[in-house]
């Protein structure tokens, strides 16, 4: 049997029979140093070992390195520092790297990196529903404030190639999601309750430090066990729940801010009517935020709410379901602070009589985003139930035009306006409701293309001279001359752009 050649042995004088090898100082010192034949000779190294490693029974050539000089190499002499620091004063190390993606790059180091880069990890979104089952989610960060499982509770194939994201829900889709009557989750691609909440009552008694969390399909067993164990949960939001699953979140003691989505547009349908409401306002009285997004409702649920939930601030209705009338329990509402209503096709189809509507004495903010807002009645209760607010914000709201707005007027203490997206409102239109705020201090306009700088009044000019804060672009020709003021471009006989 021939052996490997060795081009590492050397001419021995004091011994011609004997080869000798020279080490790895003698290697990276002086003329013997050659590039090519060291990384050939690590290369054989690295060949004969793995041989070795697989269990040849080949005896060893006369060629092959023995240990000491596999142990000679200086990578392996260099002593690892990290070794000598405590596990304390290297969490306190790592901790003080402000970049996030660093931490999973310090877990790759090796098997104690791991495991102190996860104390550090306070927030996450699972992904792999096994991963949350087995138990190595609360192993491998143990120190958890903020964990989602919505992800993981929809049974598609996370290499699927189709993405569905929207502000409240990524999901991957399947091939056959077209056939799903209209919706892209149907009800038997969520996880059943039961190993939801088996699931999060694991997860309860490991993380009992989470402050929030964010479920879907969640009985009340589980939501009752994960109370009784995380008593420092401030903020929850609970996707595709039932009015029954919320006598589960009564039980909380600390809660305080709530998102409840009840239905998802195209995306999947479940219902919260006024009993869930009114379970939810019974138990849930330090409540301080609260978001229903796709519920249906009354007005006997919002006076629940309104009543029982005294130190409530800020309220959000995203594409509401409500019957008509509920605007009028907002009054029961006596220490709103913030009313943000989004995504909504109505405000109120049938708000009722002036008299019987009452007002929110403590309201400071109005948020109108992406509403319907071409019902006249609808919209003139809301601003009325609104009358002491002193900001207000409307943003790419359908159907606002000039005879609407104009029940803005009753806003007698406004300051802040800004207006986003309102294309039907015209510049006399907004000069009739302006003038007739007399403390507002900030104005905003931004895209209404039908309100033009050429139709400013000098009312109206004086009125913004005035104003501590003026954002004026309300279309494209007005940001156009702003920028070429000074410049002659566009003015009679000045300069022109057009090439000849």
């Amino acid at each position: 049997m021939s052996s490997l050649p060795d081009h590492n042995a050397v001419f021995d004088p004091n011994n011609p029979g004997r080869k000798r090898h020279f080490s790895w100082p003698e290697q990276l010192s002086g003329e013997r140093f050659d590039q090519n034949d060291v990384l050939k000779h690590v290369i054989l190294k690295l060949h004969l070992r793995s041989i070795s490693h697989s269990g040849s029974t080949t005896p060893q050539s006369e060629s092959e390195p023995d240990s000491e000089s596999l142990n000679s190499s200086p990578l392996s002499a260099a002593p690892d520092c990290s070794r000598a620091l405590s596990d304390e004063l290297l969490l306190n190390v790592l901790s003080r790297i402000t970049d996030r993606k660093q931490h999973l790059s310090n877990s790759l180091v090796c098997k104690a990196w791991c495991l102190i880069s996860g104390r550090l990890i306070q927030s996450i979104k699972v992904l792999d529903w096994e991963f949350l089952e087995s138990g190595r989610l609360s192993l491998r960060f143990p120190n958890l404030f903020d964990v989602n499982i919505v992800p993981a509770s929809i049974n598609f194939e996370t290499n699927s190639a189709i993405l569905l994201s929207c502000k409240l829900l990524d999901v991957y889709l399947n091939s056959d999601v077209l056939g799903n009557d209209g919706l892209f989750v149907r009800r038997d691609d969520i996880l059943d309750s039961e190993r939801i909440d088996r699931c999060v009552k694991m997860l309860a008694k490991r993380c009992r430090n989470l402050r929030r969390i964010v479920l879907m399909n969640a009985s009340e067993e589980g939501l009752g066990c994960l109370a009784n164990d995380c008593e420092l949960l401030q903020e929850m939001e609970l996707h595709y729940c039932g009015d029954l699953s919320l006598k589960g979140v009564c039980k909380f003691r600390n809660l305080q801010i709530l998102k409840l989505i009840g239905r998802i547009g195209g995306i999947y349908d479940s219902v919260v009517s006024d009993i869930g409401m009114t379970i939810l306002a019974q138990g849930c009285g330090r409540l301080v935020k609260l978001e229903l997004v796709g519920c249906e409702g009354s007005y006997d649920g919002i006076k629940a709410i309104g009543m029982c939930c005294q130190m409530l601030e800020e309220l959000t209705l995203c594409n509401h379901r409500m019957e008509g009338g509920w605007i009028a329990a907002l009054s029961y509402c006596g220490n709103l602070k913030t009313l943000s209503i989004q995504s909504c096709k109505y405000i109120d189809q049938s708000p009722g009589p002036d008299e019987h509507l009452g007002s929110c004495p403590m309201l400071e903010e109005l948020h109108l985003r992406r509403c319907h807002m071409r019902d006249k009645h609808g919209v003139r209760a809301l601003f009325l139930v609104c009358q002491n607010i002193r900001v207000l914000e409307i943003e790419d709201c359908w159907g606002l035009d000039d005879s609407i707005f104009a029940a803005a007027t009753i806003f007698r203490s406004i300051r802040s306006v800004s207006l986003e997206g309102c294309s039907l409102l015209t510049t006399e239109g907004l000069e009739s409701v302006v003038l007739s705020w007399i403390e507002i201090d900030r104005l905003k306009v931004i895209s209404c293309s039908n309100v033009k700088d050429s139709e400013i009044t000098p009312e109206l000019a004086t009125l913004f001279s005035d104003l501590k804060e003026l954002k004026w672009r309300p279309d494209s020709r007005s940001l156009l001359s702003a920028s070429l003021t000074g410049t002659g471009v566009g003015e009679k006989g000045g300069k022109s752009l057009i090439s000849k």
